[in-house]
């Protein structure tokens, strides 16, 4: 599967991959953007965390929006 992650809001889940934004599972169009935006901020970040992820190592903790 290619990079991505997973989403989680109230009972809804996802993952969404990071380069192309596909959506695999149920999320409220509102979240998905609010992911969406997060995503675009903290692009670079969360490719770093998946090649450390791939390896076994430890993810950095990424900051949620304000």
């Amino acid at each position: 599967m290619p990079a991505h992650i997973h989403a989680w809001y109230n009972e809804y889940k996802a993952i969404v991959t990071i380069e192309e934004r596909i959506v695999k599972g149920e999320m409220p169009l509102k979240a998905l953007r609010l992911i969406h935006q997060w995503m675009d901020l903290h692009r670079e970040e969360l490719f770093i965390d998946w090649e450390k992820a791939q390896i076994g190592k430890t993810l950095d903790k990424i900051s949620p929006l304000d």
